[in-house]
Protein backbone atom coordinates (compact mmCIF):
# COMPACT_ATOMS: atom_id res chain seq x y z
CA UNK A 1 0.00 0.00 0.00
CA UNK A 2 1.04 3.31 -1.23
CA UNK A 3 1.83 6.32 1.53
CA UNK A 4 -0.57 8.21 0.09
CA UNK A 5 -3.64 5.46 0.33
CA UNK A 6 -2.29 5.09 3.99
CA UNK A 7 -3.34 8.50 4.79
CA UNK A 8 -6.36 8.48 2.76
CA UNK A 9 -7.55 5.83 5.21
CA UNK A 10 -6.42 7.46 8.52
CA UNK A 11 -8.32 10.42 7.51
CA UNK A 12 -11.39 8.71 6.87
CA UNK A 13 -11.30 6.99 10.20
CA UNK A 14 -10.89 10.45 11.61
CA UNK A 15 -14.35 12.17 10.31
CA UNK A 16 -15.69 8.60 11.26
CA UNK A 17 -14.76 9.26 15.11
CA UNK A 18 -15.94 12.94 14.24
CA UNK A 19 -19.20 12.44 13.25
CA UNK A 20 -20.05 9.64 16.15
CA UNK A 21 -18.81 12.10 18.86
CA UNK A 22 -21.33 15.07 17.18
CA UNK A 23 -24.11 12.63 17.40
CA UNK A 24 -23.25 11.36 20.98
CA UNK A 25 -23.74 15.19 22.04
CA UNK A 26 -26.46 16.26 20.10
CA UNK A 27 -28.46 12.83 21.68
CA UNK A 28 -27.36 13.83 25.16
CA UNK A 29 -28.62 17.34 24.04
CA UNK A 30 -32.10 15.98 23.00
CA UNK A 31 -32.50 13.86 26.02
CA UNK A 32 -32.51 17.38 28.17
CA UNK A 33 -34.67 19.13 25.87
CA UNK A 34 -36.76 16.60 26.27
CA UNK A 35 -36.74 15.84 30.04
CA UNK A 36 -37.42 20.14 30.24
CA UNK A 37 -40.07 20.03 27.77
CA UNK A 38 -42.09 16.83 29.30
CA UNK A 39 -42.43 15.11 26.23
CA UNK A 40 -40.23 14.63 22.94
CA UNK A 41 -41.24 17.22 20.85
CA UNK A 42 -41.79 19.93 23.81
CA UNK A 43 -45.55 19.59 22.78
CA UNK A 44 -46.78 16.11 23.21
CA UNK A 45 -45.61 13.24 24.74
CA UNK A 46 -45.22 9.74 22.81
CA UNK A 47 -48.33 8.43 23.44
CA UNK A 48 -50.08 11.70 22.42
CA UNK A 49 -51.42 13.25 26.29
CA UNK A 50 -51.57 17.16 26.57
CA UNK A 51 -47.98 18.58 27.75
CA UNK A 52 -47.52 18.99 31.75
CA UNK A 53 -46.15 21.78 33.34
CA UNK A 54 -42.56 21.86 33.14
CA UNK A 55 -40.88 20.89 36.61
CA UNK A 56 -39.34 23.52 37.73
CA UNK A 57 -39.24 25.87 41.07
CA UNK A 58 -40.18 28.90 38.40
CA UNK A 59 -43.48 29.82 39.79
CA UNK A 60 -46.05 29.73 36.79
CA UNK A 61 -48.89 32.61 36.71
CA UNK A 62 -50.89 31.43 33.91
CA UNK A 63 -50.83 29.48 30.41
CA UNK A 64 -51.47 31.76 27.12
CA UNK A 65 -51.88 31.51 23.63
CA UNK A 66 -48.95 33.89 21.63
CA UNK A 67 -51.09 34.43 18.82
CA UNK A 68 -54.01 35.13 21.11
CA UNK A 69 -52.65 36.91 24.37
CA UNK A 70 -55.71 38.31 26.04
CA UNK A 71 -56.74 34.99 26.52
CA UNK A 72 -55.71 33.30 29.77
CA UNK A 73 -55.30 29.94 31.55
CA UNK A 74 -55.26 27.87 34.72
CA UNK A 75 -53.25 25.07 33.34
CA UNK A 76 -51.50 24.14 30.19
CA UNK A 77 -52.88 21.68 27.57
CA UNK A 78 -53.66 22.90 24.03
CA UNK A 79 -55.12 26.26 23.03
CA UNK A 80 -58.21 26.53 21.31
CA UNK A 81 -57.83 28.92 18.95
CA UNK A 82 -54.55 27.80 17.30
CA UNK A 83 -53.01 23.68 16.65
CA UNK A 84 -50.20 24.67 19.25
CA UNK A 85 -49.56 24.50 23.23
CA UNK A 86 -49.92 26.69 25.90
CA UNK A 87 -47.03 28.81 26.85
CA UNK A 88 -46.18 29.09 30.36
CA UNK A 89 -46.34 32.90 32.07
CA UNK A 90 -43.58 33.00 34.67
CA UNK A 91 -44.11 34.83 37.96
CA UNK A 92 -40.61 36.16 37.43
CA UNK A 93 -41.21 37.39 33.69
CA UNK A 94 -43.97 39.33 35.25
CA UNK A 95 -45.30 41.56 38.48
CA UNK A 96 -46.99 39.45 40.92
CA UNK A 97 -50.40 40.27 39.46
CA UNK A 98 -52.01 40.87 36.31
CA UNK A 99 -52.31 44.45 37.48
CA UNK A 100 -48.91 44.62 37.93
CA UNK A 101 -47.72 43.13 35.21
CA UNK A 102 -44.69 44.30 33.54
CA UNK A 103 -42.11 43.31 30.23
CA UNK A 104 -38.72 43.50 31.06
CA UNK A 105 -36.06 44.39 28.40
CA UNK A 106 -32.22 44.04 28.93
CA UNK A 107 -30.61 47.76 29.98
CA UNK A 108 -28.31 47.53 26.72
CA UNK A 109 -30.87 46.63 24.43
CA UNK A 110 -33.22 49.54 25.16
CA UNK A 111 -30.14 51.71 24.39
CA UNK A 112 -29.88 50.33 20.97
CA UNK A 113 -33.50 50.60 20.23
CA UNK A 114 -33.21 54.45 21.08
CA UNK A 115 -35.13 54.39 23.84
CA UNK A 116 -36.17 57.92 25.21
CA UNK A 117 -38.64 58.91 28.16
CA UNK A 118 -40.31 61.79 29.15
CA UNK A 119 -42.65 62.57 32.56
CA UNK A 120 -46.01 63.05 33.03
CA UNK A 121 -46.06 66.40 33.83
CA UNK A 122 -48.78 69.40 34.43
CA UNK A 123 -48.98 72.11 31.51
CA UNK A 124 -51.06 75.40 31.36
CA UNK A 125 -54.70 74.73 30.13
CA UNK A 126 -55.31 76.41 27.68
CA UNK A 127 -57.99 76.68 24.77
CA UNK A 128 -56.80 76.25 21.01
CA UNK A 129 -58.95 77.20 18.21
CA UNK A 130 -58.34 76.91 14.99
CA UNK A 131 -59.85 78.08 11.62
CA UNK A 132 -60.59 79.35 8.61
CA UNK A 133 -61.53 82.50 7.37
CA UNK A 134 -61.71 85.18 4.84
CA UNK A 135 -60.45 88.68 5.10
CA UNK A 136 -62.94 91.97 4.84
CA UNK A 137 -62.67 95.35 5.52
CA UNK A 138 -62.02 97.45 8.39
CA UNK A 139 -65.83 98.47 8.78
CA UNK A 140 -64.76 101.38 10.62
CA UNK A 141 -62.13 102.66 8.71
CA UNK A 142 -64.45 103.96 6.46
CA UNK A 143 -64.97 107.46 4.46
CA UNK A 144 -68.14 109.15 2.99
CA UNK A 145 -67.05 112.09 0.85
CA UNK A 146 -70.10 114.13 0.42
CA UNK A 147 -71.01 117.83 -2.09
CA UNK A 148 -70.87 120.29 0.44
CA UNK A 149 -73.38 122.33 -1.53
CA UNK A 150 -75.00 122.20 -5.06
CA UNK A 151 -73.55 122.66 -8.44
CA UNK A 152 -72.38 120.97 -11.34
CA UNK A 153 -69.91 118.43 -12.01
CA UNK A 154 -67.49 119.67 -15.06
CA UNK A 155 -64.35 117.08 -14.25
CA UNK A 156 -64.40 113.79 -12.94
CA UNK A 157 -60.73 111.16 -12.86
CA UNK A 158 -60.94 108.31 -14.21
CA UNK A 159 -61.66 106.10 -11.78
CA UNK A 160 -63.79 103.02 -11.12
CA UNK A 161 -64.75 101.33 -7.78
CA UNK A 162 -62.27 98.67 -6.63
CA UNK A 163 -59.12 101.14 -7.39
CA UNK A 164 -56.85 102.13 -4.89
CA UNK A 165 -56.49 105.89 -3.58
CA UNK A 166 -53.67 107.49 -1.89
CA UNK A 167 -54.41 110.28 0.66
CA UNK A 168 -55.88 113.62 -1.19
CA UNK A 169 -56.05 111.94 -4.53
CA UNK A 170 -58.56 114.40 -7.41
CA UNK A 171 -61.70 112.60 -7.52
CA UNK A 172 -63.59 115.45 -9.48
CA UNK A 173 -64.18 119.75 -9.81
CA UNK A 174 -67.41 121.01 -9.04
CA UNK A 175 -68.74 124.51 -10.11
CA UNK A 176 -70.76 126.08 -7.61
CA UNK A 177 -72.29 129.76 -9.13
CA UNK A 178 -73.60 130.87 -5.66
CA UNK A 179 -70.04 131.34 -4.60
CA UNK A 180 -69.30 133.86 -6.85
CA UNK A 181 -71.25 136.24 -5.00
CA UNK A 182 -71.17 135.87 -1.90
CA UNK A 183 -67.19 135.94 -2.66
CA UNK A 184 -67.87 139.44 -4.25
CA UNK A 185 -69.12 140.92 -1.48
CA UNK A 186 -66.70 139.45 1.10
CA UNK A 187 -63.93 141.41 -1.17
CA UNK A 188 -65.90 144.53 -1.24
CA UNK A 189 -66.56 144.34 2.62
CA UNK A 190 -62.71 143.57 3.02
CA UNK A 191 -61.72 146.92 1.00
CA UNK A 192 -64.23 148.89 3.12
CA UNK A 193 -62.51 148.08 6.22
CA UNK A 194 -65.59 147.47 8.36
CA UNK A 195 -64.12 144.52 10.42
CA UNK A 196 -67.79 143.49 11.81
CA UNK A 197 -69.32 143.37 8.24
CA UNK A 198 -66.13 141.42 7.31
CA UNK A 199 -66.62 139.10 9.98
CA UNK A 200 -70.28 138.23 9.14
CA UNK A 201 -69.63 138.04 5.26
CA UNK A 202 -67.01 134.79 6.26
CA UNK A 203 -69.57 133.56 8.24
CA UNK A 204 -71.64 133.06 5.43
CA UNK A 205 -68.89 131.91 3.20
CA UNK A 206 -68.15 128.92 5.62
CA UNK A 207 -72.26 128.71 6.05
CA UNK A 208 -72.27 128.37 2.05
CA UNK A 209 -70.19 125.51 2.64
CA UNK A 210 -66.47 126.53 1.43
CA UNK A 211 -64.11 125.06 3.35
CA UNK A 212 -61.42 127.10 5.13
CA UNK A 213 -58.86 126.41 2.61
CA UNK A 214 -61.06 128.22 0.05
CA UNK A 215 -61.95 130.89 1.82
CA UNK A 216 -57.60 131.90 2.69
CA UNK A 217 -57.27 131.50 -0.96
CA UNK A 218 -59.99 134.11 -2.10
CA UNK A 219 -58.63 136.42 0.75
CA UNK A 220 -54.83 136.02 -0.17
CA UNK A 221 -55.51 135.99 -4.21
CA UNK A 222 -58.09 138.61 -4.30
CA UNK A 223 -59.87 136.71 -7.06
CA UNK A 224 -63.40 134.91 -6.51
CA UNK A 225 -62.57 130.99 -6.60
CA UNK A 226 -66.02 129.26 -7.96
CA UNK A 227 -64.49 125.91 -8.53
CA UNK A 228 -63.71 122.90 -5.95
CA UNK A 229 -61.52 120.18 -6.57
CA UNK A 230 -63.08 117.19 -4.46
CA UNK A 231 -60.27 114.80 -2.88
CA UNK A 232 -60.21 111.63 -0.93
CA UNK A 233 -59.80 112.30 2.91
CA UNK A 234 -57.81 108.96 3.20
CA UNK A 235 -56.07 106.11 1.79
CA UNK A 236 -58.36 103.32 0.93
CA UNK A 237 -59.72 101.17 -1.75
CA UNK A 238 -62.79 103.30 -3.47
CA UNK A 239 -66.10 101.48 -3.28
CA UNK A 240 -68.91 103.67 -4.52
CA UNK A 241 -68.59 106.38 -7.25
CA UNK A 242 -71.71 108.44 -7.34
CA UNK A 243 -70.60 111.34 -9.70
CA UNK A 244 -70.08 111.54 -13.68
CA UNK A 245 -69.17 115.02 -15.97
CA UNK A 246 -71.85 117.40 -16.39
CA UNK A 247 -74.21 115.88 -14.00
CA UNK A 248 -76.15 118.35 -11.77
CA UNK A 249 -74.83 117.66 -7.71
CA UNK A 250 -77.48 118.05 -4.96
CA UNK A 251 -76.32 119.30 -1.63
CA UNK A 252 -75.42 116.81 0.59
CA UNK A 253 -75.19 114.02 -2.49
CA UNK A 254 -72.62 111.06 -2.01
CA UNK A 255 -69.69 111.55 -4.18
CA UNK A 256 -67.92 108.52 -3.07
CA UNK A 257 -67.05 106.06 -0.50
CA UNK A 258 -63.52 105.17 0.24
CA UNK A 259 -62.89 101.78 2.72
CA UNK A 260 -59.62 102.23 4.44
CA UNK A 261 -56.88 99.40 4.59
CA UNK A 262 -54.48 100.60 7.16
CA UNK A 263 -56.02 97.62 9.18
CA UNK A 264 -58.05 94.71 7.85
CA UNK A 265 -60.57 92.20 9.64
CA UNK A 266 -60.97 88.74 9.71
CA UNK A 267 -63.72 86.94 11.56
CA UNK A 268 -63.51 83.48 13.01
CA UNK A 269 -66.38 80.91 13.74
CA UNK A 270 -65.16 79.56 17.21
CA UNK A 271 -67.03 76.58 18.65
CA UNK A 272 -69.08 77.66 22.01
CA UNK A 273 -67.38 75.38 24.04
CA UNK A 274 -64.15 76.99 23.35
CA UNK A 275 -65.85 80.52 23.30
CA UNK A 276 -65.47 81.39 27.55
CA UNK A 277 -61.66 81.69 26.97
CA UNK A 278 -62.18 84.51 23.89
CA UNK A 279 -60.90 87.79 25.61
CA UNK A 280 -60.51 91.08 23.79
CA UNK A 281 -56.76 92.11 23.23
CA UNK A 282 -55.64 88.86 23.07
CA UNK A 283 -52.86 87.93 20.70
CA UNK A 284 -53.36 85.55 17.61
CA UNK A 285 -51.79 83.67 14.46
CA UNK A 286 -52.32 84.21 10.88
CA UNK A 287 -51.07 81.98 7.87
CA UNK A 288 -52.44 82.94 4.90
CA UNK A 289 -52.15 80.63 1.19
CA UNK A 290 -50.99 83.75 -0.33
CA UNK A 291 -48.13 83.92 1.66
CA UNK A 292 -46.90 80.39 2.93
CA UNK A 293 -44.65 80.13 5.25
CA UNK A 294 -45.44 83.78 7.25
CA UNK A 295 -47.07 83.75 10.28
CA UNK A 296 -49.06 87.51 10.94
CA UNK A 297 -50.02 88.54 14.07
CA UNK A 298 -53.52 89.85 15.29
CA UNK A 299 -55.64 90.66 18.17
CA UNK A 300 -58.92 90.10 19.13
CA UNK A 301 -60.59 93.56 18.36
CA UNK A 302 -64.36 92.26 19.51
CA UNK A 303 -66.81 89.33 20.11
CA UNK A 304 -69.99 89.85 18.74
CA UNK A 305 -72.76 89.13 20.52
CA UNK A 306 -75.02 87.06 18.88
CA UNK A 307 -74.30 83.31 18.43
CA UNK A 308 -75.05 81.30 15.04
CA UNK A 309 -77.54 78.62 16.00
CA UNK A 310 -77.20 76.74 13.04
CA UNK A 311 -73.45 76.38 13.35
CA UNK A 312 -73.12 76.83 17.26
CA UNK A 313 -70.28 79.23 17.21
CA UNK A 314 -69.34 82.83 18.08
CA UNK A 315 -67.27 84.90 15.39
CA UNK A 316 -64.36 86.39 17.26
CA UNK A 317 -63.12 89.54 15.21
CA UNK A 318 -59.63 89.77 14.94
CA UNK A 319 -57.75 93.09 13.47
CA UNK A 320 -54.31 92.76 11.87
CA UNK A 321 -52.11 95.73 10.65
CA UNK A 322 -51.54 96.47 7.13
CA UNK A 323 -49.28 99.32 6.36
CA UNK A 324 -47.80 97.82 3.38
CA UNK A 325 -51.39 97.03 2.27
CA UNK A 326 -50.05 93.57 1.12
CA UNK A 327 -53.45 92.20 2.72
CA UNK A 328 -56.20 92.49 0.18
CA UNK A 329 -59.46 91.82 1.18
CA UNK A 330 -61.22 88.59 -0.09
CA UNK A 331 -58.08 86.57 0.91
CA UNK A 332 -58.15 83.23 2.67
CA UNK A 333 -56.52 82.19 5.91
CA UNK A 334 -56.31 80.33 9.03
CA UNK A 335 -56.24 81.60 12.35
CA UNK A 336 -55.20 80.03 15.19
CA UNK A 337 -56.03 81.55 18.79
CA UNK A 338 -54.71 80.42 21.86
CA UNK A 339 -55.85 81.87 25.52
CA UNK A 340 -54.60 80.44 28.83
CA UNK A 341 -55.74 80.16 32.12
CA UNK A 342 -54.88 79.57 35.90
CA UNK A 343 -55.63 75.84 35.84
CA UNK A 344 -53.04 73.40 34.78
CA UNK A 345 -53.71 70.14 32.94
CA UNK A 346 -51.66 66.30 33.23
CA UNK A 347 -50.25 65.46 30.02
CA UNK A 348 -47.83 63.64 28.05
CA UNK A 349 -46.02 63.64 25.02
CA UNK A 350 -48.58 63.28 21.78
CA UNK A 351 -45.83 60.78 20.75
CA UNK A 352 -46.19 58.60 23.44
CA UNK A 353 -49.64 57.36 23.24
CA UNK A 354 -50.64 54.35 21.33
CA UNK A 355 -54.03 54.20 20.00
CA UNK A 356 -55.69 51.14 19.31
CA UNK A 357 -58.86 51.98 17.67
CA UNK A 358 -61.06 51.21 21.06
CA UNK A 359 -58.68 52.49 23.11
CA UNK A 360 -55.32 54.55 23.60
CA UNK A 361 -52.11 53.28 25.64
CA UNK A 362 -48.85 54.52 26.97
CA UNK A 363 -45.99 52.57 28.17
CA UNK A 364 -44.71 53.70 31.78
CA UNK A 365 -41.28 53.09 32.64
CA UNK A 366 -40.62 51.11 35.63
CA UNK A 367 -37.31 50.27 37.88
CA UNK A 368 -35.24 47.72 36.98
CA UNK A 369 -35.79 47.56 33.24
CA UNK A 370 -39.07 46.91 33.38
CA UNK A 371 -42.20 48.56 31.34
CA UNK A 372 -45.57 48.20 31.81
CA UNK A 373 -48.57 48.80 29.23
CA UNK A 374 -51.64 51.33 30.66
CA UNK A 375 -54.58 52.56 29.32
CA UNK A 376 -55.35 55.92 29.38
CA UNK A 377 -58.37 58.56 28.49
CA UNK A 378 -56.90 61.38 26.62
CA UNK A 379 -58.03 65.03 25.79
CA UNK A 380 -57.36 67.95 23.65
CA UNK A 381 -54.38 67.73 21.66
CA UNK A 382 -51.97 70.94 23.26
CA UNK A 383 -49.24 71.64 20.77
CA UNK A 384 -47.00 69.27 20.94
CA UNK A 385 -48.28 67.30 24.07
CA UNK A 386 -51.93 64.96 24.77
CA UNK A 387 -53.80 66.11 27.93
CA UNK A 388 -54.35 63.16 29.82
CA UNK A 389 -58.24 63.04 31.82
CA UNK A 390 -57.40 59.75 33.44
CA UNK A 391 -54.95 56.74 33.68
CA UNK A 392 -51.47 58.29 34.98
CA UNK A 393 -50.24 60.68 37.89
CA UNK A 394 -47.78 63.21 37.81
CA UNK A 395 -43.93 62.66 37.58
CA UNK A 396 -44.57 58.80 36.60
CA UNK A 397 -41.74 58.11 33.30
CA UNK A 398 -43.11 57.42 29.83
CA UNK A 399 -41.83 55.97 27.13
CA UNK A 400 -41.98 58.41 23.48
CA UNK A 401 -39.53 56.61 21.57
CA UNK A 402 -39.19 52.97 20.57
CA UNK A 403 -42.78 51.89 22.58
CA UNK A 404 -44.39 50.09 19.68
CA UNK A 405 -41.23 47.28 19.75
CA UNK A 406 -41.99 47.31 23.80
CA UNK A 407 -45.81 47.27 23.25
CA UNK A 408 -45.06 44.24 20.84
CA UNK A 409 -42.92 42.35 22.93
CA UNK A 410 -45.78 42.95 26.32
CA UNK A 411 -48.89 41.56 23.76
CA UNK A 412 -46.51 38.61 22.52
CA UNK A 413 -46.18 37.83 26.39
CA UNK A 414 -50.03 37.87 27.04
CA UNK A 415 -49.60 41.35 29.15
CA UNK A 416 -52.68 43.74 28.90
CA UNK A 417 -52.76 47.14 29.48
CA UNK A 418 -55.03 48.63 32.85
CA UNK A 419 -55.14 51.78 33.85
CA UNK A 420 -53.11 53.04 36.38
CA UNK A 421 -55.23 55.04 38.38
CA UNK A 422 -58.84 54.71 36.44
CA UNK A 423 -61.74 55.19 38.53
CA UNK A 424 -64.46 52.36 37.68
CA UNK A 425 -67.41 53.07 35.06
CA UNK A 426 -69.93 54.83 36.62
CA UNK A 427 -68.64 56.28 39.27
CA UNK A 428 -68.38 60.13 40.15
CA UNK A 429 -64.85 59.79 39.06
CA UNK A 430 -65.25 58.62 35.62
CA UNK A 431 -63.94 60.66 32.21
CA UNK A 432 -66.65 61.10 30.45
CA UNK A 433 -66.46 62.42 26.39
CA UNK A 434 -69.13 65.03 26.12
CA UNK A 435 -71.03 66.79 22.98
CA UNK A 436 -74.63 68.59 22.23
CA UNK A 437 -76.96 66.35 20.42
CA UNK A 438 -80.94 66.06 19.66
CA UNK A 439 -82.92 63.22 20.44
CA UNK A 440 -83.85 61.26 17.26
CA UNK A 441 -85.44 58.12 18.60
CA UNK A 442 -85.64 56.20 21.79
CA UNK A 443 -85.28 52.19 22.46
CA UNK A 444 -85.30 50.34 25.42
CA UNK A 445 -81.71 50.24 25.81
CA UNK A 446 -80.66 52.55 23.49
CA UNK A 447 -80.65 56.25 21.97
CA UNK A 448 -80.50 57.12 18.83
CA UNK A 449 -79.06 60.56 18.48
CA UNK A 450 -77.34 63.90 16.02
CA UNK A 451 -74.43 64.50 17.86
CA UNK A 452 -72.04 67.47 17.38
CA UNK A 453 -68.09 66.57 17.82
CA UNK A 454 -67.14 64.69 20.59
CA UNK A 455 -63.74 66.72 20.71
CA UNK A 456 -61.54 64.70 23.31
CA UNK A 457 -62.24 61.39 20.54
CA UNK A 458 -61.49 63.70 17.70
CA UNK A 459 -64.62 62.02 16.71
CA UNK A 460 -67.25 64.29 14.27
CA UNK A 461 -70.87 65.15 14.31
CA UNK A 462 -73.20 62.49 12.96
CA UNK A 463 -75.94 60.46 13.89
CA UNK A 464 -76.21 57.27 15.33
CA UNK A 465 -77.14 55.12 18.09
CA UNK A 466 -75.85 54.79 21.57
CA UNK A 467 -76.24 52.18 24.06
CA UNK A 468 -77.18 53.74 27.67
CA UNK A 469 -75.47 52.29 30.81
CA UNK A 470 -79.21 52.77 32.34
CA UNK A 471 -82.25 52.98 31.09
CA UNK A 472 -83.51 55.47 33.55
CA UNK A 473 -81.51 58.06 32.11
CA UNK A 474 -84.02 58.69 29.79
CA UNK A 475 -86.72 59.49 31.71
CA UNK A 476 -88.25 63.19 31.77
CA UNK A 477 -86.99 63.42 27.96
CA UNK A 478 -88.38 63.16 24.39
CA UNK A 479 -87.38 62.74 20.63
CA UNK A 480 -86.74 65.90 19.41
CA UNK A 481 -85.11 67.44 23.15
CA UNK A 482 -81.75 68.98 23.03
CA UNK A 483 -79.65 68.06 25.35
CA UNK A 484 -76.22 67.16 26.32
CA UNK A 485 -74.84 63.83 26.03
CA UNK A 486 -71.71 62.18 27.85
CA UNK A 487 -70.09 58.27 26.60
CA UNK A 488 -67.64 56.52 27.70
CA UNK A 489 -65.41 54.13 26.04
CA UNK A 490 -65.84 50.34 26.78
CA UNK A 491 -64.55 47.54 24.90
CA UNK A 492 -67.90 47.00 23.02
CA UNK A 493 -67.50 50.93 21.99
CA UNK A 494 -69.55 54.07 23.61
CA UNK A 495 -71.62 53.92 25.97
CA UNK A 496 -74.16 56.63 27.24
CA UNK A 497 -73.53 57.66 31.04
CA UNK A 498 -74.79 60.59 31.31
CA UNK A 499 -77.85 62.47 29.71
CA UNK A 500 -78.79 66.29 30.57
CA UNK A 501 -80.60 69.30 29.13
CA UNK A 502 -78.21 71.53 26.94
CA UNK A 503 -78.94 74.31 29.34
CA UNK A 504 -78.43 72.91 32.11
CA UNK A 505 -75.03 73.17 33.91
CA UNK A 506 -72.50 70.23 34.94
Amino acid sequence: MSRNSTLSSLLRIGVAVLLVAAGVKGGEWWTARTIADGSPSGHEAVDGTPAVAPPSDRKVLYWYDPMSPQHRFDKPGKSPFMDMDLVPRYADEAGTDDAGATVRIDPGATQNLGVRRAPVRRIPAETVVEASAVLNFNERDVAIVQARTGGFVERVAPLAPGDVLRQGAFIAEVLVPEWAARQYEYLALRNAGDRQLLEAARSRLRLAGMPESLIRKVETSGRTQDRIAITAPRAGVLQELGVRQGMTLGSGQTVARINGIGTVWLDVAVPEASASGMRIDQRGEVRFVAFPGEVFEARVAALLPSLNERTRTLTVRLELPNGDARLRPGLTALARLASESDRTLLAVPTEAVIRTGKRAIVMLAEEGGRFRPVEVTLGDEIGNDTVIVSGLTEGKQVIVSGQFLIDSEASLMGLLARADERPAAGSPGVALHEAEATIEEIGESEVTISHGPFKTLAMPGMTMPFPLARPELLQGFKVGDRVRVGVRQSDDGLVVESIRSAGDKP
